[in-house]
């Protein structure tokens, strides 16, 4: 890496001061009418536990196990799983049907329809797919079992703008970065039909938690500027991106003292683009990646040891607790 590259990479680093108090925030982010005393409410009345999440990743890693095109069976058996629970939570599921090496393959995607801003869209999307020989119970069970409670809470309010939930298939290999990843063809058909995605957010291996010294490793560089106890989530984008990734951070740090790092990065260093949020760039999409560092930190990641028993359910629960106060704040709420 040269000089100028490195002056570039510092420059991304830019830690924000925490602000723990919804009117500092509500100033900030110009969201005023959202944070009051009843969203507090809301989010501390309907909360996500850990086994809501502990059964969700379950149900995706252990009863279903590993689930992509080559064991087809078990991709379906997810896809109805997150179908029936959508269903139960009264959502109308939109389904993307396509074929994969003869497959059958589908995105699903359910909508709480803004009261104020309707064609506003924030997108909160995980892909339901594990790799070939994996269980996948954090690579991507967490992000899925995050995504259906997130939609579960967002049923009890009326957002001023819309929220959409999106689970994609086909991420893992052979598919990443190819024209039939799920959310590849998601992301054209969204700019095709003109759909005003404001942002969208992937969850993407959330589950894995740990305040032991030395849990916690990094690209080159990062280190200097980062904790070596791997108990944080961190909010990961490009360039292009980082304004929104950066308003969800300060959201999030108005919501939750759950700690949170953040980076708006080159898209080339390893893992920075391993996720859906890749194919909405593609598009000029604004993106972000929310994740607990994958392979940086869990040390199961895309093997037959990922299983359930593996992650932290009660760090898991909290951060996702205040990852749905800071989505109300930016999308807005109506009383």
């Amino acid at each position: 890496m040269n000089l100028v590259i490195c002056f570039l990479f510092l420059l991304t680093v830019h830690r924000i001061p925490r602000r723990r108090l919804f009117v500092v925030a509500t100033t900030i982010l110009g969201a005023t009418t959202s944070a009051n005393a009843s969203d507090l409410t809301v989010s501390m009345t309907n909360e996500i536990t850990a086994k809501q999440l502990r059964q969700h990743v379950s149900r995706l890693a252990e009863t279903i196990g590993e689930r992509n095109v080559f064991r087809p069976q078990a991709l379906r058996a997810a896809q109805e799983y997150i179908e029936a629970t959508w269903r139960g939570q009264g959502y109308e599921i939109a389904t993307q049907e396509y074929s994969v090496n003869g497959v059958r393959s589908a995105n699903l995607e359910v909508t709480r329809t803004g009261v104020r801003y309707p064609e506003q869209i924030i997108l909160i999307g995980a892909h339901y797919d594990s790799v070939y020989g994996s269980p996948g119970a954090n690579d991507n069970g967490s992000g899925v079992a995050a995504l259906l409670e997130l939609s579960r809470l967002f049923v009890r309010v009326e957002p001023e703008k819309s929220v959409r939930f999106a689970a994609f298939t086909n991420e893992e290999p052979p598919f990443y970065a190819t024209d039939q990843q799920g959310s590849a063809v998601y992301a054209r058909h969204a700019r095709k039909r003109g759909d005003d995605i404001r942002f969208m957010v992937a969850l993407e291996t959330i589950g894995s938690y740990s305040n032991s010294p030395s849990s916690q490793s990094y690209p080159p560089l990062f280190r200097f500027f980062y904790p070596d106890k791997g108990n944080f989530i961190a909010f990961v984008s490009n360039f292009s991106s980082r304004h929104v990734m950066r308003d969800l951070v300060r959201a999030f740090r108005a919501s939750t003292d759950f700690p949170v790092e953040h980076v708006a990065t080159f898209a080339a260093i390893p893992g920075v683009s391993w996720s859906d949020h890749r194919s909405f760039w593609h598009q000029d999409y604004d993106a972000l990646m929310i994740t607990d560092t994958a392979f940086y930190r869990y040390p199961y990641y895309h093997s037959s040891e990922d299983t359930p028993d593996k992650l932290n359910y009660d760090e898991f629960a909290n951060m996702t607790n205040g990852l749905f106060r800071a989505l109300l704040l930016l999308v807005g709420r109506v009383d």
